[in-house]
């Protein structure tokens, strides 16, 4: 599986992550995961209402979420931030 970044979550990844390295670590290892299993229950993985409902998200840490879709077997990734940010 390939991991692309859209340009939305390059910005608010350098915005929002990089200044704490805990989130980094975190966010490397939740990505380690779900690429070995999606459906790891630690990742709450659900999919997105309304006008989002096409995208997915799931858990970095308690309030951090990256939201993501699947496109041919590959992970893009949308957004990521704050469950208040990202939704």
């Amino acid at each position: 599986m390939n991991v692309y970044y859209t340009r939305k979550f390059k910005k608010h990844f350098k915005k929002r992550i990089m200044p704490n390295p805990n989130l980094q670590k975190r966010l490397q290892e939740r990505l380690a995961l779900f690429i070995a299993s999606r459906n790891d229950p630690i990742l709450q993985d659900h999919p997105l209402k309304g006008k989002k409902q096409w995208l997915r998200s799931f858990s970095i840490t308690g309030d951090i979420r990256a939201v993501y879709f699947l496109e041919k077997g590959d992970l893009r990734l949308v957004d990521i931030g704050t469950h208040n940010q990202v939704y």
